[in-house]
């Protein structure tokens, strides 16, 4: 008999949570940035509208040193440019509570900017 609920919350075995989890402290290591992100960690930056802006946030909350050296757009468009190469699209606490199968997320196409995926980029200074 099974004890889960088609009602119950996201856990960090969730396949879409658990895969931009993954996507985002990959990038995190790709980059040398010394960040890991748990469900718990997603889930408090739920409430801020867009993964920028939440990686935003968390950067001038937990890492603002970084901002003596880098600019938040430079560092966001990083992060997540080798965050999306893994996993595109975005996690939101209202997917997890979605009945029947999760949602695809969209490819998406590169945008403007570094192509981070290029193989030989150095990790970023001071993190």
């Amino acid at each position: 008999m099974s004890h889960t609920s088609p009602t119950r919350p996201a856990t960090e075995h969730e396949p879409m949570l658990h895969a931009q989890l993954s996507a985002f402290n990959s990038a995190f290591a790709e980059l040398g940035l010394r960040f890991r992100w748990d469900t718990a960690t997603l889930h408090a930056l739920a409430s801020i509208e867009g993964e920028a802006a939440r990686l935003a946030s968390y950067i001038e909350t937990h890492h603002a040193h970084l901002l003596n050296a880098y600019s938040i757009d430079f560092l966001c468009e990083a992060i997540l440019g080798r965050k999306n190469a893994q996993a595109p699209g975005e996690w939101t606490p209202a997917l997890a509570t979605q009945s029947g199968a999760p949602r695809q997320a969209p490819l998406a196409a590169p945008q403007g900017g570094w192509d981070w995926s290029e193989p030989g980029l150095p990790a970023l200074a001071g993190a």
